[in-house]
């Protein structure tokens, strides 16, 4: 989609700092990061979102998340723990509508209990 800021970065169009690329994906940092690490990771091929995704997509949907898994070992992070997550609609706080996850690490990240 020729608006659409991820498959921009996806084309080379805006840049961005690319930690992981794949056949499928591609990982970058956020431009916000809530954690020392903080990376989102698209689908090459643009989806709006996880409230989209059909039975299609499945092979996709599971490549963002071995793709998150595989960039967070590389980083040592399993030890500490990461997060990973997908905002699903504008009043769940996602503003880029093009299939993603973040990855979040490098820092204890609180959560219910916490």
């Amino acid at each position: 989609m020729a608006d659409c800021l991820f498959c921009n970065i996806i084309a080379g169009k805006i840049p961005a700092s690319v930690v992981y690329r794949d056949a499928d994906c591609i990982g970058f940092d956020d431009i916000h990061p809530a954690a020392p690490v903080h990376v989102l990771f698209v689908p090459k091929r643009h989806i709006d979102g996880v409230s989209t995704l059909t039975e299609a997509d499945r092979e996709t949907a599971g490549q963002l998340l071995l793709a998150a898994a595989t960039y967070a070992r590389s980083k040592g992070l399993e030890a500490a723990g990461y997060r990973v997550l997908a905002n699903v609609g504008a009043g769940a706080g996602q503003t880029v509508f093009h299939l993603h996850v973040h990855l979040l690490g490098g820092k204890h990240l609180r959560g219910r209990g916490d």
